[in-house]
């Protein structure tokens, strides 16, 4: 899985790449990164070419299981500081994405959250999250609703609007794919409106990203800075 995500990092960053790169890069034989490329190949990820594999111009943003592993470290520490900020009773919303499926993960964490009577309600569009969160006994899970878009695991599209208006989300953990002084972003347009509306929902808005997402622009905007506490 490491492999595959760093392969895929690779030729998303460079456009290709070839196998004696991956042999030097990665440590692994010919025959591991042949079988590597092919893997990545039959998912439709990457195109394969004599000798290596370019980007897959219908695949330019990696599946959210691939990306689980970038910036691993950043993302448990951010988790644990956003976890800490909760409280049984709470009703928090997240987003999709690997920053929010962390910080989920650490919520079901907190010592004092073990009494089914007084739950979490996490309100959430991403069905990664509400599956692994459904089978714990204090977490109450809200899915806004949608059609899925395969990449991220974000419900998408106007159910969403039949929910988000009549709802009071205390605070809002909301993974973005870029931070910059205009405001925060995502990388496909129905993922920022529902995004977008979840921040209206909410009454405390706090974006968790690691470095790699400050000072950069997305293709669509979720909310303007002033809209971020």
């Amino acid at each position: 899985h490491d492999r595959h995500s760093a392969i895929l990092d690779i030729v998303m960053d460079e456009g290709s790449v070839h196998i004696d790169d991956i042999i030097t890069r990665l440590g692994v034989s010919a025959a591991t990164a042949r079988r590597d490329l092919d893997h990545l190949a039959d998912q439709q990820l990457i195109s394969r070419t004599r000798g290596g594999a370019i980007a897959n111009p219908t695949s330019t943003e990696p599946p959210l299981r691939y990306r689980t592993s970038k910036m691993a470290d950043e993302k448990a520490r951010i988790a644990k500081a956003a976890a800490a900020m909760v409280h049984p009773g709470d009703t928090i919303g997240l987003n999709g994405g690997t920053s929010t499926t962390e910080v989920a993960r650490e919520i079901v964490l907190l010592p004092d959250l073990t009494d089914p009577d007084v739950p979490v309600t996490l309100v959430t569009n991403a069905v990664n999250i509400a599956n692994e969160m459904a089978v714990r006994q204090c977490v109450r899970v809200v899915v806004t609703g949608g059609a899925a878009r395969a990449r991220s695991y974000e419900l998408t599209g106007p159910l969403s609007s039949l929910i988000l208006p009549q709802i009071s989300i205390g605070t809002l953990f909301l993974g973005v794919e870029g931070v910059n002084d205009r405001g925060v972003y995502a990388s496909h347009e129905s993922e920022a409106a529902v995004n977008a509306a979840l921040v209206r929902a909410a009454r405390s808005v706090v974006v968790v990203a690691d470095h790699t997402k400050l000072g950069r622009a997305a293709f669509a905007l979720i909310c303007r800075t002033s809209e971020i506490d």
